[in-house]
């Protein structure tokens, strides 16, 4: 049975472990398929709040075998506490797998990456300092350190001495910091982490392929979104993986005819975290409202997120970019009581209209945004769980945005809790 998507269709934060949660009813395995703890995501279940960053959201529903695919970076301390903290809340996370071939999050990768985000000043990129970004280029520079390796003490060892050899000269050389010892962090990750994760490790491609070969249903679920991008994001100021949907078949090891549907999650209207083009943000009271009422302010680092009106031109993107089969609209209920609602249809920049996002960035940083103005409504979502329970204002909201980025608005998200969602048909 072919694999189901989901992919955020802005620049994170749409709500995506919601949704994940809510169709892994439907699941026997979620899959993470890139990021790493940089990405966190919180889901209501019957009031409780779980605040999940590594280990997929389908933990919480006892049917699902939850997979960390290949695509991940994992820093071993963050997952085990993780678990830890799920499972004194009663949730089993027995079940986990993680790809023998994820790569490690190392101690210098840490160190390097708040260096160097101090060393650019104002010219920083906004990481979350996590060491994602560092794990990432070693990983493509073929010197990375993966989960596997903690399986074999030797290799392991190896593998870390020649790393440090370069890490320790660059920290002090350049970064007049303190060189790591060796010792210190072989001990740390194969005296106590090794015996933690060995028993989740696993071959999760063929692991996959053999859900998938049985006709179990597979959820593959992403971290940030579209445009955070290594290839397709508002570069530099991207992450340093592919959470678009292509990057779930590298992620996880199967094929793109393995797929056949890729949900895509958007909010109805948009933020940021970090630096950055954002066309359509707002720098009034109108931000203040947004950030108040949807409590836009970051899972991990607690950081206040930029807001702004819907940007069609950015979701048409997305569209395109991962072949949506559909949307799922999130924290409608956020727009409740606004009189009027702006939605950014184009762009313009020097005399130019741009229906779709323009691909040089001195254009996109100086692009203004064109808009269409769309009445709000005074009444609450939060107790709507059918499409006549919305006012007509909120119907052809969602239907105006349908049809503005060309694929059809499944489900609205109403509210916070886990079943608030009404399923639409725009």
């Amino acid at each position: 049975m072919p694999a189901t998507v989901v992919v955020g269709t802005q620049w994170g934060d749409e709500g995506k472990g919601k949704l994940t949660d809510l169709v892994a009813k439907e699941m026997d395995f979620v899959v993470r398929y890139q990021g790493g703890h940089n990405a966190g995501h919180t889901i209501v279940v019957g009031g409780e709040s779980f605040a999940l960053q590594l280990i997929p959201s389908g933990v919480l529903y006892p049917h699902i075998t939850p997979v960390i695919g290949n695509g991940v970076v994992i820093d071993p301390g963050v997952l085990i506490a993780e678990a830890d903290a799920l499972s004194e809340r009663g949730v089993d996370v027995s079940r986990l797998l993680v790809s023998g071939n994820a790569h490690l999050i190392m101690p210098y990768h840490h160190e390097l990456d708040r260096v160097t985000e101090r060393y650019l000043g104002k010219n920083s990129l906004g990481t979350t300092r996590r060491g994602i970004g560092p794990a990432y280029a070693d990983k493509a520079a073929r010197v990375g350190l993966r989960t596997q390796d903690l399986l074999d003490p030797k290799i392991f060892r190896q593998k870390l001495d020649v790393a440090l050899r370069e890490k320790n000269a660059i920290l002090a050389k350049v970064y007049n910091r303190l060189p790591l010892d060796g010792d210190e962090v072989a001990e740390k990750y194969l005296g106590e982490y090794a015996p933690r994760l060995a028993p989740m490790l696993a071959d999760t491609v063929d692991v996959v392929h053999d859900a998938l070969h049985a006709g179990r249903n597979v959820l593959l679920e992403g971290a940030q979104a579209t445009f955070l991008d290594l290839d397709h994001g508002t570069y530099p100021f991207v992450t340093s993986s592919n959470p678009s949907a292509g990057g779930a078949c590298t992620g996880t090891g199967i094929g793109p005819r393995d797929i056949d549907r890729v949900i895509g999650i958007a909010k109805a209207y948009v933020t940021r975290v970090g630096a950055g083009p954002f066309p359509t943000e707002c720098h009034d009271e109108v931000s203040d409202i947004l950030v108040e009422r949807g409590h836009e302010f970051g899972t991990n680092t607690g950081r206040r997120r930029r807001c702004g009106w819907f940007d069609a031109v950015m979701v048409r993107q997305a569209v395109r970019i991962n072949s949506l089969s559909e949307i799922a609209l999130t924290k409608l209920d956020v727009l409740d009581g606004f009189d009027q609602l702006q939605v950014c249809v184009a762009y313009e920049a020097d005399g130019t209209r741009f229906d779709h996002l323009p691909y040089h960035q001195s254009i996109l940083h100086r692009v203004q945004p064109v808009y269409e103005e769309l009445p709000g409504w005074t009444r609450s979502l939060d107790d709507a769980t059918e499409l006549d329970d919305m006012p007509t204002a909120a119907q052809d909201y969602v239907r105006f945005l349908a049809e503005q980025v060309g694929v059809p608005i499944r489900l609205v998200g109403v509210g916070p809790g886990r079943e608030q969602f009404v399923h639409f048909a725009a």
